[in-house]
C-alpha cells in the first residue's frame, strides 16, 4: 500500500476526495481508468482471511473426498484429448 495521501493518475498527482462521476470516469484515459480502478480491486485484510479460510476449507474437503475415494482422479492430458476431440466433433456439425 502506499504510504502518502496522493495518488497519481497521469501527470497529476490527485489527493483531494476520491470520488469520481461517470462523466469524470469517461474523460479518462484508458491506462488513466486502469490506473483508477486498481484501489478497486483490492480487498482488505480482514476479506482475505475469509478466502483464506474458505479456500481452506475447499481444499481439505477436495483432498477427503480423494482419500475416501467419493471421486475418482483424471489424467489431465487424456481429458484434454477427449474436450479438444468433442469441441472437433461438434464444429464438424455446424
Amino acid at each position: 500500500m502506499r504510504s502518502d495521501s496522493s495518488i497519481r493518475v497521469g501527470a497529476t498527482p490527485y489527493a483531494g476526495d476520491m470520488s469520481m462521476d461517470a462523466t469524470e470516469g469517461r474523460s479518462l484515459s484508458a491506462e488513466e481508468r486502469e490506473l483508477a480502478a486498481v484501489p478497486l480491486q483490492q480487498i482488505s485484510d480482514d476479506e482475505q482471511a475469509e478466502v483464506d479460510t474458505a479456500w481452506r476449507s475447499e481444499l481439505r474437503r477436495r483432498i477427503d473426498d480423494i482419500e475416501s475415494g467419493k471421486v475418482d482422479l483424471l489424467d489431465a492430458d487424456e481429458v484434454h484429448a477427449q474436450i479438444r476431440a468433442e469441441l472437433a466433433a461438434k464444429r464438424k456439425w455446424r
